[in-house]
């Protein structure tokens, strides 16, 4: 269930791509590191999302303001007097199409870097490809941790900077019965094995776990098993265009967020326009960004987003993650002297930067964020009011080794 919206940005992805391969870029070799100085005036860069298949209503957001980024960056001189040039390419919701995109980016397109994924089955599908390669890959998603490469940037959160600080929120409000639902992929199934264990630790009971298929449409029968058990908190990990059947469907049952709240951290502003405000109003979610974010940065963001892709277009924590990947590897490269892979990954580490979510630093050992976490709850009008944050941005733990209860996790 997509709006023909979804339909139109692709068609531009394709255009964009046909466009950007008259640029020059790194080289690639199969095994060596990406050589990558960008030929000419040129640097090819790679945006690989799903712009087509259940998870386009996601990430083709994500492509725009990464495509923002860029612009915004060669209205300021480029990168190293170069100009950036996009090459953009649609995963389309299929893992295996993921890795064959990315070889393709490297290996025939010679980009200097690349900006993409949503799930972690893409993430995961591609990783051995720009291992193999010695390529870098900036990936601007949350997900469930227990995972770093030396050619991966993480640039949306790891568990203790979301699904943590979205329990620990859950447990403050005295939800003790929680019910686990989610699309049936590593993400969900890795992200609920921690909060089981963080549950069994906290004094939580997990009533109910149950998954779908990405792209599955039909939840009367899993809604009413939820209805059942009568839990305090629903923790959903659904992502793509379920969540839109999911809300819908549970508000057809009658439950709404005064007496079931649903914690969810894949549903951002994009996605609530897709699933109808009115399905999911009052529910919460976990991220690090909200449009309605109060800073300088933030609001230069917004206004030049709407400005570029229409009033009505909202902005989201992936696609703000997406936007700062494209910064933070031209600060890293600037700093480098060169877009050579290895001395990007060495100049990244410990580069901080005011971004629209706050300030944002690179940590050089495991190539993750600094976030600050923020409990959000979704308002009648679409937009998600903050109501906890954590203060300042949290070091990134992606293995959990500061929690002693997710010992055996890892």
């Amino acid at each position: 269930m997509r709006n023909p919206a979804w339909r139109v940005g692709a068609a531009a992805a394709v255009l964009l791509t046909g466009l950007a391969a008259c640029g020059g870029g790194s080289s690639a070799t199969e095994g060596g590191s990406a050589a990558a100085g960008g030929g000419g005036d040129t640097i090819k860069v790679g945006l690989l999302h799903s712009l087509s298949g259940t998870m386009a209503i996601s990430e083709v957001t994500v492509r725009d303001s990464e495509l923002l980024a860029i612009e915004e960056i060669n209205k300021a001189g480029g990168v190293l007097g170069k100009q950036l040039v996009p090459v953009v390419e649609d995963g389309a919701s299929d893992w295996p199409t993921f890795a064959e995109k990315a070889t393709k980016l490297i290996a025939q397109d010679k980009v200097a870097t690349v900006f993409g994924g949503w799930t972690s089955a893409s993430r995961k599908a591609m990783l051995p490809v720009f291992e193999k390669r010695k390529a870098l890959l900036w990936y601007p998603v949350q997900y469930e941790g227990l995972e770093s490469s030396p050619y991966i940037f993480y640039t949306g959160a790891t568990t203790n900077q979301q699904i943590v600080p979205g329990l620990d929120y859950l447990k403050e409000k005295g939800k003790k019965k929680l019910f686990l639902v989610g699309s049936d992929y590593v993400f969900p199934r890795t992200a609920n094995k921690i909060i089981k264990a963080y549950a069994a630790a906290n004094g939580m009971e997990v009533l109910g776990e149950e998954y779908t298929p990405l792209g599955h449409t039909e939840y009367s029968t899993l809604v009413n098993k939820v209805v059942q058990a009568k839990p305090d908190a629903v923790f959903n990990t659904l992502n793509g265009d379920s969540n839109v059947a999911f809300f819908k469907q549970l508000k057809s049952a009658g439950v709404g967020a005064d007496t079931m709240p649903v914690m969810s951290v894949s549903v951002a502003e994009e996605e609530v326009k897709g699933i109808g405000v009115d399905n999911i109003a009052g529910h919460l979610v976990a991220w690090n960004y909200y449009q309605t974010t109060d800073n300088p940065a933030n609001a230069k963001f917004v206004e030049a987003f709407k400005a570029k892709y229409g009033k009505d277009r909202v902005t989201s924590d992936p696609m703000e993650a997406g936007y700062n990947s494209v910064y933070l590897w031209a600060e890293a490269v600037k700093k480098a002297g060169s877009t050579e892979v290895e001395a990007v990954k060495k100049a990244a580490g410990g580069i901080a930067l005011e971004r629209p979510e706050g300030t944002v630093t690179i940590d050089g050992e495991n190539q993750h964020m600094y976030k600050t976490a923020r409990i959000g709850v979704i308002e009648p009008d679409g937009q998600i009011k903050e109501v906890w944050n954590s203060g300042k941005p949290i070091k990134p733990d992606p293995y959990l080794k500061t929690y002693p209860w997710a010992g055996g996790l890892t």
